[in-house]
């Protein structure tokens, strides 16, 4: 083992995507709590190097080097790899490089998976969007640990959710919040990815009976034409629109829904003071929001948007008081134990190999 802070681990982290605001075309949700969760890895004593392309610099001209560390290439000394588990997207990874449209992420992980994870170094792999298929052999390997940001993650997983900053709980006012003027009843930002049922099922009759908007790569929507589809919208401006906004749905691919896995989209809205409401679908709602927001059809979405647009303020601040005190879940120091108790497991074989 390196151990080159000292009392930390030297961990090479894989991901593609932004640790800054990024480009517009992208659907990368990593943004919302990626910087998190490194930062407080590097403040906890380890230390961080990327090993993709720096995509920050390279594509949004933003240029972190000052505080981050990039290996796009090589393959430096580790004590752990940490990925962010990608997966074959069909004319993007999987063609030949420096074909038009190639991203090299696919390639670039299977080089570390063969250089670290095959030679024994342990490994932690997020499976983020829950594509790791069940029989795949890393599953069964000692020195893989995969975790995903579910509360109840497949067997032989480990929970780990998308930390949320302490000090943005801390700081977050529902009071304040819930006095904040709003334009739109309702909102939806996201992408269509494995989310048809759920659009149908929740949003379009909600969709039917009050003003609305959905930002998002939606590439298949002429089944909605009474939709107000307005596209994607730069991650620097999804802040301001969950702002203007008194009400959001959380829609969830089924394969999340089924494990209770929610995305970041629930903290963006609450901490902006948009009321997030939550299908009874989603396995272990409770946990996320409260049943005053829970939703059991289209008809009852759009109810519930009715009454949430006649709220007092008062008791719109006691709504998001109740989210936000389940935002707990997602705190990022509690998150940070959760991975750190997964550390002196996947470095045990590392200290059995040390001569």
């Amino acid at each position: 083992m390196t151990n080159s802070t000292g009392t930390g681990l030297r961990i090479g982290y894989s991901f593609w995507g932004f640790l800054g605001a990024g480009i517009i075309d992208t659907p990368d949700g990593g943004r919302s709590h990626r910087c998190t969760l490194v930062d407080a890895l590097i403040a906890a004593g380890h230390e961080i190097v990327f090993l993709q392309a720096n995509r920050d610099f390279v594509e949004a001209g933003s240029d972190l080097r000052g505080t981050y560390q990039w290996d796009e290439r090589g393959l430096p000394e580790l004590d752990l790899l940490f990925l962010e588990w990608r997966w074959p997207i069909a004319g993007r990874n999987t063609t030949p490089c420096g074909q038009p449209g190639h991203t090299c992420d696919l390639h670039r992980q299977q080089q570390l998976l063969d250089h670290y994870t095959d030679q024994g170094l342990p490994t932690i792999l997020w499976d983020k969007d829950q594509q790791l298929p069940a029989e795949d052999p890393l599953r069964q390997r000692s020195t893989v640990t995969v975790a995903e940001a579910a509360l109840h993650p497949n067997p032989g997983a480990y929970s780990l959710l998308f930390p949320v900053a302490d000090e943005d709980l801390d700081a977050f006012d529902p009071a304040s919040a819930a006095a904040e003027t709003r334009s739109w009843p309702l909102v939806y930002v996201g992408n269509q990815y494995d989310r048809d049922t759920a659009f149908d099922t929740y949003f379009v009759p909600a969709a039917a009976r009050h003003r609305h908007r959905v930002c998002g790569k939606w590439p298949s929507t002429d089944r909605w034409p009474q939709v107000q589809f307005t596209g994607r919208i730069p991650f620097t401006a999804v802040d301001a629109l969950y702002r203007d906004a008194i009400s959001t749905v959380l829609l969830l691919p089924e394969r999340y829904t089924r494990r209770g896995q929610m995305t970041q989209r629930l903290f963006e809205a609450v901490l902006t003071g948009c009321l997030p409401l939550a299908p009874t679908t989603i396995r272990s709602v409770s946990r996320f929001v409260p049943s005053s927001l829970q939703v059991a059809s289209g008809t009852d979405t759009a109810d519930r948007v009715t009454r949430l647009t006649r709220l007092r303020t008062s008791d719109k601040a006691d709504l998001l008081r109740a989210c936000a005190d389940r935002l707990e879940l997602f705190r990022a120091s509690a998150q940070l134990d959760h991975l750190n108790a997964l550390l002196p497991a996947a470095t045990r074989s590392v200290r059995q190999l040390a001569p």
